[in-house]
């Protein structure tokens, strides 16, 4: 049975079973949780659409060649050029990582196409407005974030260089696209992304949909009147929430009781390592990848937005 097969019986479950679900679904819990899953799945999924199409464009109609003339030849200097890129791609992370699966198959480095994953949802310009309109008396929140976002994505490229095993990333098999026309090449890649990057996208939607129903609010309260623990707290709440980054900026305004820098930690870290984007990286990448990369830029993350915001803010 395969994965259509499935979704088909699980409809054919819910017309049947839809009056006593209906009951269970409307305690206020569960409203709740429904909520918060639903916004963070539709708040990802244009751009998880968007970077699968990109993706599968890299992949079928741009020549490995260009990336050996767009790029720097030594993997150092690639990185930050690499990072840089992240300007021009108006997406959240949900659509970097498989773009960023996509570079490392044309044979990008994979420490430069790691610095784009990290840069691209933080620098671009749709984030950098959404975080001016949500802090309008507080502009240098835009440049701390663009900084210390782009800080964070070279030292983790760097990193990579230095510690990172080629071993650790395990790409999933792809179709073979060779024999075959360029649309029809462009829409196997295209579903075999897509079926990849989603199905793990709704787990980590779903994950962070019941931590937000479990941790009591009074508990940010409390962690708001202690400066190193109010950053680390919403470096955690940003894993734990899932936004996407073209929405995280307001979500942070309204955490009024917290300092500028905490919050500065929720928009650096937010888009760099949450639920759903671990889970992305690993169904794109493998599962010995994501428990490396993942809490190395958490550190590298919490680290630099505490310093930046000590120096900007």
């Amino acid at each position: 049975m395969g994965s259509v097969e499935v979704l088909a019986v699980l409809l054919v479950l819910l017309v049947i079973f839809r009056n006593p679900l209906g009951g269970l679904i409307s305690a206020p819990i569960l409203q709740t949780w429904t909520t918060v899953f639903v916004s963070v799945m539709v708040q990802a999924v244009p751009f998880l659409v968007f970077g699968v199409l990109l993706s599968a464009v890299i992949a079928v109609f741009v020549p490995r060649s260009f990336w050996a003339k767009a790029l720097p030849r030594h993997p150092a200097l690639a990185v930050p050029v690499a990072s840089a890129a992240g300007v021009v791609l108006p997406g959240c992370e949900c659509g970097s990582v498989p773009i960023a699966g996509s570079l490392i198959r044309r044979g990008v480095t994979p420490a430069a196409a790691l610095a784009f994953l990290l840069a691209a949802p933080a620098i671009n310009p749709i984030v950098l407005a959404a975080t001016a309109v949500a802090f309008p008396n507080n502009p240098e929140m835009v440049v701390a974030r663009a900084a210390a976002s782009l800080i964070v994505a070279m030292l983790m490229g760097w990193l990579w260089l230095r510690v990172g095993k080629a071993e650790w990333i395990k790409l999933p098999h792809r179709p073979d696209l060779e024999g075959v026309s360029k649309m029809q090449a462009f829409w196997a890649a295209a579903r075999h992304d897509i079926t990849h990057a989603g199905g793990f996208l709704v787990v980590g939607a779903a994950a962070a949909a019941t931590i937000n129903v479990v941790v009591p609010e009074a508990w940010l309260q409390t962690l708001a009147e202690q400066p190193v623990l109010a950053v680390l707290a919403l470096a955690v709440l940003a894993v734990l929430l899932s936004i996407c980054s073209e929405a995280d900026a307001f979500v942070a305004a309204s955490l009024s009781q917290f300092s500028l820098t905490a919050r500065l930690a929720f928009l650096v870290v937010g888009p760099m390592v949450d639920l759903k984007l671990i889970s992305m990286q690993i169904g794109v990448f493998g599962r010995r990848f994501a428990t490396r990369f993942a809490p190395a830029t958490f550190v590298a993350a919490v680290l630099v937005a505490s310093g930046m915001g000590w120096v900007l803010l």
